[in-house]
């Protein structure tokens, strides 16, 4: 299981802290899910979620506003007491004092935002399902091609660097070398990410560490990218023998998501940025319907059936 701080969350969403809650960096949050408490102040409390973020907009407001200040520290206080993780007033709506004396009495940070109560919702659903999601590392290397993110992998030494920079000077950009860090955001979407302390840096034997973005500009690197291909690099091998057509769809399981996968084999002379650049081009035609491997088998056996 992972966790974000309210601290976090504050610093991303610049959120206002209306309570003075001092230990909002002790605060974890390991839910995605967000809540609206519209019946947990109406005193329905069955199936409350207490380990998610509670946001309150502008119905939720104006029902507190039509209670007397006492049944509104009542509903208030039974709701706080509950438990939940912090209480976010979107719209930048003018907060009860009733609210800001049970946050304080039962230490939950009362926080507030000028954004939109919809959007801001969205929003943080969007960064928790990033910051939760399930995780693992790969000895590898991203880069976007065309569009298409395409995940490199192979043995050390085998060229990934090397095919990474080609791509980049060909107008491509990197995600992340050596290293790759890949979340699984959603039952359908691998990301794919650099680790901080060598973003946008790759190693080159012989040259050694170089800046990309440096020296290539903003426009060849990319902070994250969704991987829509694995393709592994392997030294060719004389007595294997290698799929010539791509009849058949190769896979590859990553965070029990199942990925498109190509082997490459790789020998002297064969310019390897080129397959690359064509291999992205030739998944995006085939997620569009189209597969020329099929196509040309279906033109010969139409070609055979006439003949006979």
């Amino acid at each position: 299981m992972f966790s974000v701080t309210i601290k976090e969350i504050m610093e991303e969403f610049q959120l206002e802290e209306l309570t003075g809650t001092p230990d909002c960096d002790n605060v974890e949050i390991s839910s995605a899910d967000v809540n609206r408490p519209g019946l947990q102040l109406a005193g329905y409390m069955e199936y409350f979620g207490t380990d998610r973020m509670q946001i309150i907009g502008k119905g939720e407001t104006a029902y507190l506003m039509q209670l007397t200040e006492e049944e509104r520290y009542k509903r208030l206080d039974n709701f706080f007491k509950c438990g939940f993780p912090c209480m976010v007033v979107a719209r930048g709506l003018g907060v009860f004092p009733e609210m800001i004396e049970v946050g304080r009495k039962y230490n939950i940070p009362v926080l507030r935002t000028d954004d939109v109560t919809s959007r801001f919702m969205s929003g943080v659903i969007r960064y928790l399902n990033l910051q939760l999601a399930p995780r693992t590392s790969m000895h590898g290397v991203l880069v976007e091609v065309y569009g298409e993110g395409i995940l490199i992998l192979g043995e050390s030494g085998v060229g990934k660097s090397e095919i990474a920079l080609e791509l980049v000077k060909r107008g491509h950009r990197l995600v992340a070398d050596d290293n790759v860090e890949i979340r699984k955001v959603s039952d359908k979407t691998l990301v794919g990410t650099a680790p901080d302390i060598i973003r946008h840096f790759i190693e080159i034997r012989g040259i050694g560490i170089l800046d990309v973005k440096n020296l290539y500009g903003v426009g060849s690197v990319k902070m994250t990218e969704n991987i829509n291909l694995v393709i592994k690099l392997e030294h060719w091998n004389d007595k294997k023998i290698y799929d010539r057509l791509g009849l058949e769809d190769e896979f590859t399981d990553i965070l029990g998501l199942t990925v498109p996968c190509l082997n490459i084999p790789v020998s002297p002379g064969r310019n390897l940025a080129i397959i690359v650049e064509v291999a992205a081009m030739n998944n995006r035609q085939k997620k569009m319907g189209y597969n020329a491997a099929k196509a040309l088998s279906e033109r010969v056996l139409g070609n055979i059936n006439k003949d006979i």
